[in-house]
């Protein structure tokens, strides 16, 4: 998936080490990190992220969450962004593609409503897992991960949804997907959700950049390398964000899979494919239930 990295299953002390270095800085991360994600005009709920030592970074605010106007990642309702390119394991080179599109479905979670994204993995034309995730944009700019129900296929058969996170539950810390004023350096946390020990960091390596694709280019484009403290052996994922646009290319540094996406095409639905992405989302929103306890804490998905 492009959305984010996949939890991986490292020693527990390991983990420990990396969430502990972090937590040094605060769950927001370290440098300009933002603040943490708070309710909708209110401070983060007790027992989560902001609570306790983290009080002070429980600044975030969401008077309007749905509207995820940041130039490096708008979510514009009926927007489908279509990558094509390749995945490199120790069995080879495999043809990879992702479907991204936003939904004009809903869902609140942890006291905040979000925008609703289906995102869809395939390999070799095979669709391999789809997920839905969930998005927010506080009143400073930032746009916040608040979860993510993965399904996992094999030769086209559903197996389960292992990684499911939703913010604020069972420990669950959904950071920062996209600063709102991102500068060179500044290093911040994505996710961190014990449970499944999955740990996500990014770095802004680059900004104001160049990078061309399929016969076009993409300028002040912004630069990410994103990894996971608990598994080095994952290397790094490196994101090129262009203005007004979003997520352009993908490409890897290290590790023992590595993906490489470029964007093939942004679409924009008509009402009878807008109805078709709806009525997939909302299918797997009904069958997370089904699946995953974590999910269960949240309302259903709507119409937004």
């Amino acid at each position: 998936m492009i959305k984010s990295r996949r939890p991986v299953r490292p020693s527990m002390a390991a983990a420990a080490l990396a969430a502990a270095a972090l937590l040094a800085c605060g769950l927001a991360g370290c440098g300009q990190g933002g603040k943490s994600a708070g309710t909708t005009g209110q401070r983060a709920q007790p027992g989560g992220p902001g609570s306790g030592r983290q009080a002070q970074h429980a600044a975030g605010r969401f008077s309007q969450p749905v509207i995820v106007s940041n130039p490096m990642f708008p979510l514009v309702v009926g927007t489908q962004f279509v990558y094509t390119g390749r995945l490199v394991d120790g069995e080879g080179t495999k043809s990879h593609s992702v479907v991204f599109t936003v939904t004009d479905l809903t869902k609140q979670v942890d006291h905040v409503r979000t925008v609703v994204a289906l995102d869809q993995d395939f390999r070799q034309g095979e669709l391999q897992e789809q997920e839905l995730a969930f998005f927010a944009q506080d009143d400073a700019g930032n746009v916040w991960n608040f979860g993510e129900y993965p399904e996992e296929y094999d030769n086209g058969k559903f197996t389960g949804a292992p990684s499911t996170w939703i913010r604020g539950t069972a420990g669950a810390y959904g950071g920062i997907h996209m600063l709102a004023h991102p500068k060179a350096g500044a290093q911040y946390r994505e996710g961190l959700v014990p449970a499944i020990e999955f740990d996500d960091v990014s770095r802004v390596a680059r900004t104001g950049q160049t990078t061309c694709e399929q016969a076009r280019c993409y300028q002040r484009v912004l630069v990410i390398d994103e990894t996971s403290p608990n598994d080095p052996t994952s290397g790094h994922q490196i994101k090129y964000y262009a203005p007004h646009t979003g997520l352009v290319r993908v490409g890897a540094r290290g590790g023992d899979t590595q993906e490489f996406l470029t964007l093939g095409a942004v679409r924009h639905l008509d009402e009878a494919a807008m109805a078709k992405a709806r009525a997939e989302a909302l299918a797997m929103d009904r069958r997370a239930y089904h699946v995953s306890e974590v999910y269960r804490v949240t309302p259903t998905a709507r119409a937004g």
